[in-house]
């Protein structure tokens, strides 16, 4: 019997309960960010729903205090939109922001070692280590 991939994900013993949970948290992540005021819904996100508790991640502890105060307002906005809603959680959770790499700027070669190197170099006989010389003399900076 030939299953695909969509039977699969919509099937009741396949992965249905997962992706419909996933389409539920979608939709009431779009109705928690339209009933949240707008500098605590930037500050925060819906992260879950289960037995009808909505559990959301704010960014910082001051975020967390106004919405667990707010949590009576937001339950009764999320029961008259048609969620059964019997409570709101909120935890901390920080948002993983990336850092740029930072590279580190190539700091020349002085023309002492960059000599010192050269004869190192020539020194040495055909070899990885004689070539990994070559190319390090050929793409340092040099200060003249």
């Amino acid at each position: 019997m030939v299953v695909s991939l969509q039977n699969y994900l919509e099937a009741a013993d396949g992965a249905g309960k997962v992706l419909a949970h996933a389409r539920l948290l979608g939709e009431l992540a779009g109705v928690y960010q339209q009933i949240a005021p707008p500098h605590l819904g930037q500050a925060s996100s819906l992260a879950n729903y289960k037995s009808g508790i909505v559990l959301i991640h704010a960014t910082n502890g001051a975020v967390a205090t106004k919405l667990r105060q707010m949590a009576p307002t937001l339950v009764d906005e999320l029961l008259r939109r048609g969620i059964e809603c019997r409570g709101v959680q909120v935890k901390v959770q920080a948002r993983v922001q990336r850092q740029p790499v930072r590279v580190p700027a190539q700091k020349p070669l002085s023309v002492r070692t960059g000599q010192d190197l050269t004869a190192l170099r020539d020194s040495l006989p055909n070899s990885p280590l004689r070539g990994a010389l070559d190319r390090l003399l050929a793409h340092a900076a040099r200060q003249e």
